[in-house]
């Protein structure tokens, strides 16, 4: 292994590989800060300019621009809550608060900090452990993505800052809402009255509209309102000791991060909720998550960018994609005639080792970058509300038409837009609705096909033993609640 990591070494450190590592991170920030653009979205459209760098080069520029398109999501997310990830929706839950009370600096220097110490700690598990984990990560079936998505779907308690009775409101809506479509099983077509409604509603201007377009009624409504006051962003140094208050938050949600990235299809906004949602729970103060917290940032930011290693380890093991980007990888690597898999480390090891060494040396650029730019985006937040109403919502639709190059998303978009400025009139939370959109197709799919291999019966969900580890962590969630009201009373 350290012989293969020199060989990285060497061949990285050139100046076109790392002239294309740093034009990764500027362009990853571009892609992430912009709702609509997701990474594998970036990474799609950069891939034909590869064709003609040097493969190691295409690749680790690939690979920064998932790395920072990942992390530059919660930017957007803490000064305007419009998240420009999807995991990023997390990420406002706590970081738009701050904002709005004047500690944007600090959240965006947390959250850049917590990114990168999610990403450095994940990619030291990716080294050692990546065989063993993608090996274990085959062990899923329907059987195990189902009680996945039910123990995530739980969560809607430890996520609703209000009532839970709301909480589960906005979660039943969401679980309707992932029922218009083809019907995954047989084909049939459900609640589908316009054929643009045949894949279902597009998550991201579902996601654009719940979360930022709805706060830019909210803005229209308090435009009389003044800005808040700035508080100082902190300084670069004093940024690298400001996790030092979480550092049992980082690595918890680091590992988090990394173990569900690995499982095939799960991905960062999985990663996130879970995290948050288990930050939420050891917290002593978790009542105050969702209101502004910035151990809820931290949680959030580390998990979604840990997720990120977690992702390769299946796809450079196994050539099995744990996420879209690390998808669209594989086509950057199979353009350059490699094949991901057992034989990239035995034929040609320098590739895997490469983008092991990108990941490490494209952080403190990435962490540079975000450092040194907090005091511009802070900014931001000065603008008058009218202003910054307009430019948000001329960015949502922007980013809403770029997810498919259709003005049905601008529609999706506006009517969700809607939907979520009545939802946050009623005091609900737009979370356990991005909850439901995240998890209810990968449970209502699984559970069916779990169903037909066990002859239509529930006893073979109850066989597998990660099946039932999970549903019984699930039910724990579920009943914690009870039980710490009963353990008070």
């Amino acid at each position: 292994m350290i012989d293969n990591i020199l060989l990285a070494l060497e061949m990285t450190l050139t100046l076109k590989v790392v002239a294309a590592l740093c034009a990764g991170v500027v362009i990853g920030y571009f892609v992430g800060a912009l709702p609509g653009l997701t990474s594998s979205i970036g990474m799609a459209l950069l891939i034909p300019f590869t064709f003609g760098l040097d493969p190691i080069a295409a690749i680790v520029m690939l690979v920064t621009i998932y790395m920072a398109a990942d992390y530059a999501g919660g930017i957007p997310a803490i000064l305007v809550n419009a998240p420009g990830q999807p995991a990023a929706a997390v990420t406002a839950f706590d970081g738009f608060p701050m904002s709005k009370r004047g500690e944007a600096g600090k959240a965006l220097n947390l959250s850049i900090m917590a990114s990168a110490a999610g990403a450095l700690t994940s990619g030291i598990f990716l080294v050692v452990s990546a065989q063993g984990m993608a090996s274990a990560a085959l062990a899923f079936g329907p059987a195990e993505y189902f009680a996945l998505a039910v123990l995530g779907l739980s969560l809607v308690g430890v996520l609703s800052a209000g009532s839970v009775i709301k909480a589960l409101l906005g979660l039943m809506f969401g679980l309707v809402i992932i029922t218009i479509g083809i019907d995954p099983m047989d084909g049939s077509e459900r609640f589908v009255f316009t054929f643009m409604l045949i894949d279902g509603i597009p998550f991201l201007p579902a996601l654009i509209g719940l979360f930022a377009l709805s706060e830019v009624f909210v803005m229209v409504e308090n435009a009389r309102q003044k800005p808040p006051d700035i508080a100082d962003a902190p300084s670069p140094r004093a940024s690298l000791g400001s996790l030092w208050p979480f550092r049992r938050t980082v690595l918890r949600s680091s590992i988090i991060g990394y173990v569900v990235g690995v499982i095939p299809g799960a991905g960062g906004s999985i990663a996130s909720l879970v995290s948050y949602g288990v930050a939420k729970k050891a917290s002593k103060d978790s009542a105050s998550f969702g209101t502004g917290n910035p151990e809820g940032v931290v949680a959030s930011e580390a998990a979604n960018n840990a997720a990120v290693s977690g992702a390769l380890a299946p796809l450079l093991s196994l050539g099995v994609p744990g996420s879209a980007s690390a998808a669209v990888l594989i086509g950057g690597l199979t353009i350059q005639g490699l094949q991901p898999g057992p034989l990239l480390f035995r034929d040609s090891p320098e590739v895997p080792y490469s983008i092991f060494v990108g990941l490490f040396l494209g952080l403190p650029i990435m962490v540079l970058v975000g450092l040194l730019g907090v005091r511009l985006w802070v900014k931001i937040t000065t603008i008058p509300q009218p202003v910054i109403a307009t430019t948000v919502a001329s960015i949502c639709m922007l980013g809403a038409y770029a997810a498919a190059n259709d003005t049905f998303e601008m529609i999706v978009t506006a009517v969700f837009g809607v939907i979520g400025y009545v939802f946050r009139k009623a005091g609900i939370h737009p979370a356990p609705i991005v909850l439901a959109l995240v998890l209810g197709d990968l449970m209502e799919s699984n559970l069916r096909r779990a169903l037909v291999m066990g002859g239509d019966s529930v006893m073979f969900i109850l066989t597998k033993p990660i099946a039932i580890a999970l549903l019984l962590c699930a039910l724990a969630v579920l009943l914690s609640p009870l039980l710490s009201r009963r353990v008070k009373a």
